[in-house]
């Protein structure tokens, strides 16, 4: 049992050793991120900072309020458009704010919209008077409180009330749950009971502009002033703080500052950045515009929930990565691209592209630039301490270094590095630019003997390990066994091998692991046996490389840790006291792309102090630091935007609702955020929306997608986020509902039913009424037909009686015809008989009556009247002519209708023809001779007009 609550007891100490853990480093500077007012679209000045629940860091600016969440900046203005000088958030995630005469809250409103409300507009008019500026804003036991250099106004419980300084307010601080006020005249003043009470012995500062107030050990506070310094009160005497610390701020002015978790103070200046000193006023670092700061005028600085500090400039915005184990020397410390590096005797070597360079190292480590090895302003390879010598391997050759200078010049090839040659304890070899050389240890460190000769191909990195039979170079894409001679004048044997392993082709890698040589190719570590002359696996050493990317580099440090490069990145495999080892990679992201390809240097001095070769600075780990800022990150959907609406879901407290958009509106775009400020260029994002996509997304640094013509349904989009150190965030997701458009949607389904179940309806109705309709028709066409028929049948009749009629007429125009004709007989018989008769009148005549006697004479005479009474009585003739004028009246009215120039004659001519009358008859009628009715037809047929051909008679008949 009491060693049950024993290893209780000491989880418990370790967990709050580890969560209250902060470290700020005092060997080179953090990872610095500047922001220019071109990115946040804001002011220059920034006054205050201060996150929210969800991470978002906000900026007093002299533009408003700043809002940034990781990836993208937004800027919320006040109503009267004028500077913010301070904010402060509450646990309910509103903004406080403070302006120029104007100060309230922004809060979000339910599309996640910071809105805008004025508490200033709650003050009566006096209380509106001489307001200015509001300079401090502090949450203090229920109320929000908002300070001026003339009024403090308190709000609680909606309400406003206001506080009027006895002469003018200088600024006020929160410390240990206690509110203070400078006030100009009376010194600093405590706020208790909504009452001011001086602090005795505080008038000291009268004179004094105190910008921050922080907590120290045994109940002190320490004074931060603009001008005069940095003071600290303990029981009731204030006396300067007497440390470097305070001559800092003498020299440069202080505008405050911020604590780190009461280990760590940060202290801003006007004229040279900022510092950060420990609670006993020592500089652990200093933080300025040659060190990597964009401006030296530091207005603010805030901790964030994770340690990290962030800057408010006179001219932009700061990001300081404290919280993490690696800091770094770069340009501002004459650092460029770093090889390699080592220690001797007191001093950090660095071999970089520019020279080697050296730094103090010891116990302590001076803040200062490194300074050039004299001698050294060529390209340095490597730096290597060889028993005890310092000895440099660059373009200019192969150099001794001591006292910080070369002191000699071995050879003036250009060197890639040095190997110890086995059972050769005073003989290292060299890999220069075309092959091999031989060094021999002297009293001035080494001598140049000569080239060993049988190589001398050209070789580009220094990829070489030596065991007591053959040395070994790796030069792509082939594995060098040489063998030298035992005068180490040549080399014996040369064999070139372009694999180890049947299995897999080439080699990854050349290494030296427990003092032995390995050849590793696809992550499977081999040795080569001398009796067997032959490559064999090492499962062991492979075993440990397992789930691990194909390495191109392997390390190992003086403690038997491995370190390992794959795709331009880090890892290692720290070895543990039992032999094991625990695998370390993630906490290396931030360095992937930086790493120098086939020039990789991790140089660990002890576990607090491991040197790593970067691109363009060099790097230091320290590997005691508890990895706590590796942290589980958040994922935001930032916006949710179709054309017809913004949400900003990032700024929402609550899961949005579902929410529901029109199908004109199915275009949408979402932006996504994660509060991650560290190495936040390598925060990768992975999204899918369901159920038009089955499958995430692959991870990308893009924090935008779009999605066009969207049917209608349910949508989720889910979101992820991965930190640079691997770590991936909880689902994040919004709900959203494409309507559909009004001709898909229920209610249209549901008018469609019905219009097709109306429609079937009136159908229904339409048939039977056409089928009525067809029957009534098809009555009517029967009714129709029969009347037709019958119709049919009285024309047939009609026709039957008329065709009776007809043959009726035609036999009595048959009969007329033989009568006319019979009639024409007879009148010519008459005409006849007049002609004789005429004939014995004019014979008569002749008769000389006057030989007669008188009886005779008188019976001649009367025999002579009585012939010329017969001739003259006879009227047949004219009645013969009447009689064929009202036969043939309508033949010839139509005639002269047709023919208006026809004569009488002509028309006479035309009856006697169609009566079928011979031209004999008609010269008798006519009383012509024969040639004269030939010509009377001439004459007629021409005034008729018609041709030889054509038959007179017909042609009369067909009138």
């Amino acid at each position: 049992m009491k060693s049950s609550v024993r290893s209780f007891t000491l989880f418990l100490l370790f967990f709050l050793h580890i969560k209250n853990f902060s470290q700020v480093k005092n060997i080179g500077i953090p990872d610095i991120k500047n922001y220019k007012r071109s990115e946040y679209k804001g002011g220059t000045q920034n006054w205050s900072i201060d996150q929210d629940k969800n991470g978002n860091i906000y900026f007093a600016n002299n533009s408003g309020l700043i809002q940034f969440d990781g990836s993208n900046w937004h800027k919320y203005s006040l109503p009267n458009k004028s500077e913010i000088r301070s904010l402060k958030i509450d646990a309910s995630g509103r903004i406080f704010v403070g302006g120029n005469n104007e100060f309230g809250y922004f809060k979000n409103d339910e599309k996640g919209i910071l809105k805008y409300h004025s508490l200033y507009n709650l003050l009566s008019p006096i209380d509106k008077e001489n307001i200015n500026l509001i300079w401090r804003i502090h949450i203090f036991k229920g109320e929000v409180i908002f300070q001026s250099f003339s009024k403090v106004f308190f709000l609680k419980n909606e309400k406003v009330t206001t506080l009027t300084a006895h002469h003018n307010f200088q600024f006020s601080f929160l410390v240990n749950n206690r509110l203070y006020f400078q006030d100009k005249t009376l010194g600093l003043l405590e706020y208790k009971n909504r009452k001011l009470t001086a602090i005795k012995g505080t008038t000291f500062f009268n004179d004094k502009e105190i910008w921050s107030l922080f907590p120290l050990p045994n109940n002190r506070l320490l004074y931060a002033t603009l001008e005069k310094g940095l003071f600290v009160s303990e029981n009731g005497i204030i006396k300067p703080w007497a440390t470097e610390a305070n001559e800092f701020i003498k020299k440069n002015t202080s505008l405050g500052g911020s604590i780190i978790k009461n280990k760590f103070i940060i202290l801003n200046s006007v004229l040279d950045g900022a510092i950060i000193c420990d609670l006993n006023g020592k500089i652990i670092q200093h933080l300025n515009r040659q060190k990597g700061i964009q401006n030296n005028t530091i207005l603010v600085s805030f901790v964030d929930k994770k340690s990290n500090i962030w800057l408010g400039l006179d001219n932009g915005i700061t990001f300081i990565n404290e919280n993490s184990p690696f800091s770094y020397f770069d340009y501002s410390y004459n650092i460029g691209t770093v090889y390699a590096s080592t220690t001797h005797n007191g001093n950090l070597y660095v071999a970089t592209n520019q020279g080697l360079f050296y730094h103090t190292w010891g116990s302590t480590f001076r803040d200062s630039p490194f300074t050039r090895v004299e001698g050294t302003i060529s390209q340095v390879w490597n730096i290597q301490v060889l028993n005890n010598v310092l000895i440099c391997a660059s373009n200019s050759g192969a150099l001794i270094i001591e006292n910080n200078r070369v002191s000699k010049i071995l050879d003036s090839k250009g060197y890639f590095g040095f190997k110890k040659i086995p059972d050769h304890e005073n003989y290292i070899i060299g890999e220069s630019y075309n092959g091999f050389s031989i060094f021999k240890r002297s009293a001035t460190g080494y001598d140049y003997l000569h080239q060993v000769k049988g190589f001398d191909e050209t070789t580009n990195n220094f990829s070489v390990e030596i065991d007591a039979n053959y040395l070994w170079l790796k030069k792509n894409p082939f594995l060098y066994q040489v063998k030298l001679s035992e005068d180490l004048q040549r080399f014996d044997f040369i064999k070139k091998h372009v694999g180890i392993s049947e299995k897999f082709k080439g080699i990854n890698s050349l290494q030296s692991i427990n003092g032995k040589v390995y050849f590793q190719v696809k992550n499977h570590f081999y040795r080569y046996s001398v009796e067997q002359e032959t490559f064999f696996e090492d499962k062991k050493i492979t075993k440990l490389f397992d789930g691990i990317p194909t390495i191109n580099t392997l390390i190992e440090d003086s403690e038997g840790n491995l370190w390992y490069a794959f795709n331009e990145s880090l890892g290692v495999l720290v070895k543990n006291k039992n032999g094991t080892f625990t695998k370390k990679q993630a906490i290396f992201s931030n360095l992937t792309g930086n790493l120098v390809n086939n020039y990789i240097s991790v140089n660990a001095i002890d576990p607090q102090n491991i040197f790593i070769g970067l691109t363009d600075r060099l790097a230091h780990y320290n590997s005691t630091i508890p990895s706590t800022f590796m942290t589980k990150p958040k994922a935001f959907i930032e916006s949710f935007t179709n054309p017809g609406d913004t949400i900003l879901t990032g700024n929402l407290t609550s899961k949005l609702e579902s929410y529901s958009i029109p199908y004109k509106y199915n275009r949408v775009k979402f932006t996504f955020a994660s509060p991650t400020y560290e190495n936040q260029e390598n925060v990768m994002y992975s999204y899918k929306l369901e159920p038009f996509e089955e499958n995430w997304r692959g991870w990308s640094s893009t924090a935008i997608k779009e999605y066009t013509n969207l049917r209608e349904g349910n949508y989720v989009m889910k979101l992820r986020a991965r930190n640079s150190y691997g770590i991936e965030s909880n689902i994040t997701e919004v709900e959203f509902t494409v309507s559909p458009p009004w001709y898909r949607h229920f209610l249209a389904y549901l008018f469609y039913l019905v219009l097709v179940l109306l429609g079937a309806y009136l159908i229904s109705i339409r048939i039977k009424l056409k089928i009525r309709k067809n029957r009534y028709y098809e009555t009517i066409e029967q009714r129709r037909l029969y009347l037709e028929k019958e119709s049919k049948i009285r024309h047939e009749q009609h026709d039957l009686e008329k065709e009776i009629e007809k043959l009726k007429n035609d036999k009595l125009q048959i009969k007329i015809l033989a009568k006319d004709k019979e009639l024409v007989n007879n009148s010519l018989q008459v005409v006849k008989k007049n002609k004789v008769l005429n004939g014995i009148i004019h014979k008569l005549k002749d008769i000389d009556t006057g030989i007669l006697d008188e009886t005779t004479k008188a019976e001649f005479s009367k025999l002579h009247k009585s012939i010329v009474k017969e001739v003259n009585t006879d009227k047949s003739w004219k009645d013969l002519e009447k009689h064929i004028k009202n036969v043939h009246f309508e033949f010839l009215k139509r005639l002269k209708g047709q023919y208006p120039t026809i004569s009488p004659r002509e028309l006479d001519l035309s009856t006697y023809l169609l009566m079928n009358m011979s031209t004999k008859e008609i010269a008798e009628i006519m009383n012509i001779s024969t040639g004269g009715v030939e010509l009377a037809r001439y004459r007629l047929r021409k005034k008729l007009g018609l041709n030889k051909k054509e038959n007179l008679i017909g042609f009369l008949m067909s009138i």
